[in-house]
């Protein structure tokens, strides 16, 4: 069984995939969890507390997925295809990615949050190039494309049809993934 720590990280990011960091309270956590919000005090002082935690897992899973593609041997679209799987396919239909929910509250994030969602950020950019890049650190389609641009294609178009996912209740998702693969191979 999990520890109650761990059972409120997990929590506070399902809801962060659902709501947004602004919107949850530790009411919410303290509700569905069935404790007092002192439970929640006591492992997270502070609301920024749970949050460092929350993005610390989220870092620590990229970490992850991070060592072992670069362990592997998968060509770019098999490590993309792993990436999507692990990071988007467990989502449902009214989730996003915890980053991109926490991005779309940084003007109201306090400080200390907003530098770990930069740094998370950059961190998940360095794990998309990666997955581009080969060890020598060339892209293995076409040399002449600008590879900082395709990684922020790649992530928004993710990012975007999750939102759509979202919005219309149809998955678009396995759309996308079928172009991104198309932009990697040309």
């Amino acid at each position: 069984m999990k520890n109650r720590k761990t059972q409120i990280v997990d929590l506070a990011l399902q809801l962060i995939r659902e709501k947004g960091y602004v919107a949850i309270s530790y009411d919410d956590l303290s509700k569905q969890l069935g404790v007092t919000k002192a439970s929640i005090h006591y492992h997270f002082e502070k609301k920024e507390d749970l949050g460092l935690a929350l993005m610390g897992k989220v870092q620590e899973n990229l970490e992850q997925f991070l060592k072992l593609i670069k362990s592997s041997v998968m060509t770019v679209e098999e490590k993309l295809m792993l990436y999507f799987e692990r990071q988007y396919a467990p989502l449902s239909s009214d989730e996003i990615c915890p980053i991109s929910s926490l991005q779309s509250d940084f003007a109201s994030l306090p400080d200390v949050i907003r530098v770990k969602v930069q740094e998370l950020s950059e961190f998940e950019i360095k794990v998309i190039t990666t997955i581009l890049t080969d060890e020598q650190g060339t892209k293995p389609a076409n040399q002449s494309k600008d590879i900082e641009a395709v990684v922020y294609t790649v992530l928004s178009c993710l990012k975007g049809a999750l939102q759509y996912k979202r919005a219309l209740g149809k998955d678009v998702l396995s759309l996308v993934q079928t172009q991104i693969n198309r932009l990697v191979k040309s």
